[in-house]
């Protein structure tokens, strides 16, 4: 019996999140045999259909339960039939807050025989990490409605940034450009959120001076979407906050070929929690069961959870498989990929293990 085991939890979710990540557990089991590890893997009924069942979301219990584990796993949650924002705030963001996610991790990245929507964009001109702070900004629910339904209805949504938050943020950023290519952009808007912005941009450029080798850049976020598009060679590391890094993520995986490519980490660097993996495409309830699903993005993000364990061999040899096999495919997506969902998955981990 290998002496390296991990224990994940898996939440499959709604719509093609159960399909998309039975396709990464394949991949995972490969690398496992290919590498000398196991993975012990516990199923949680968690997303749409409990909720409209049961009336829960994520109950006390079950996150204790989920603290065990080594690392988490979640295909996609969302169904019609639920509110916006009950799934979202009552399990997504929950866990992010409570287990100390602090980290989104979002690679942007074009792997070769994808086709991009930036004419003559080559695989070496796109190879960034974007940093998103996955606890504070406007996501922590600091708000509220007056008069609501009348014609004086007042909304308020406000954004916490603290020091704290964004220090650690900006470490772990620092941290990746060490081992990048020693350059870090932070994305804010400081000309009009002066003071949200002044706290971010001071707070970086002092732990900067901890990190003399990392060249620092500032780039206004819309101005920083700009040059996504037009020259994302300019960046390595992106960090930024909550509610920039949610929308230049989904630019970032246009750029690269498609949601079906986006993979994610949702990280505690400290391993006091275990830290989520997940696709961020969507649980596409159109598409159920027709095999349209690409599952590469729960691929990659499952890749990400092996990296994250230390697993890093594991991790090369997925992405590899995945890149061996992409250029087989005809479209990203739908009907005309020119194989199911099952049949990709099947051929990434044939691949993982032939590796």
């Amino acid at each position: 019996m290998s002496e390296r085991q991990y224990r994940l939890a898996v939440i499959g979710g709604d719509g093609i999140g159960p399909e998309v990540t039975g396709q990464a557990l394949k991949a995972l089991r490969a690398a496992g045999e290919r590498c000398g590890f196991t993975v012990d893997t516990e199923d949680y009924d968690l997303g749409g259909n409990r909720y409209l069942t049961t009336g829960e979301v994520l109950p006390d219990a079950v996150e204790q339960e989920l603290t065990s584990f080594d690392a988490i796993l979640i295909g996609a949650v969302g169904t019609p039939d639920v509110p916006t924002g009950i799934l979202e705030r009552g399990l997504l963001l929950r866990l992010r807050f409570n287990f100390e996610l602090y980290v989104n991790l979002r690679p942007v990245k074009l792997l070769p025989g994808v086709a991009t929507p930036i004419a003559g964009l080559t695989p070496d001109r796109c190879d960034m990490l974007v940093l998103r702070e996955n606890t504070e900004g406007p996501y922590v629910g600091s708000g509220g409605v007056l008069r609501k339904g009348t014609p004086a209805e007042v909304a308020v949504e406000e954004s916490l940034n603290t020091r704290f938050g964004i220090e650690r943020i900006a470490r772990f950023g620092f941290e990746q450009a060490m081992g990048r290519r020693k350059h870090l952009t932070l994305g804010h808007k400081t000309n009009v959120l002066t003071y949200s912005g002044d706290l971010w941009y001071r707070t970086v450029h002092e732990i900067a001076e901890h990190y003399p080798h990392v060249e620092v850049e500032y780039a206004h976020v819309d101005a920083l979407c700009l040059h996504m598009v037009t020259q994302p060679e300019r960046f390595d590391v992106i960090v930024t906050d909550n509610l920039f890094g949610d929308i230049i993520t989904d630019l970032g995986a246009a750029v690269q070929g498609g949601m079906g490519l986006a993979a994610s980490g949702n990280i505690n660097p400290e391993g006091d929690y275990p830290s989520l993996f997940e696709p961020v495409h969507g649980s596409a309830p159109d598409i159920v069961g027709r095999g349209w699903a690409n599952p590469v993005a729960a691929v990659l993000s499952a890749a990400m959870c092996l990296s994250h364990l230390g697993e890093h061999r594991a991790a090369s040899i997925v992405e590899e498989a995945v890149g061996a096999v992409l250029p087989t495919m005809r479209s990203m997506g739908g009907p005309d990929m020119g194989a199911t969902t099952d049949q990709l998955g099947d051929r990434i981990a044939a691949a993982v293990a032939a590796a």
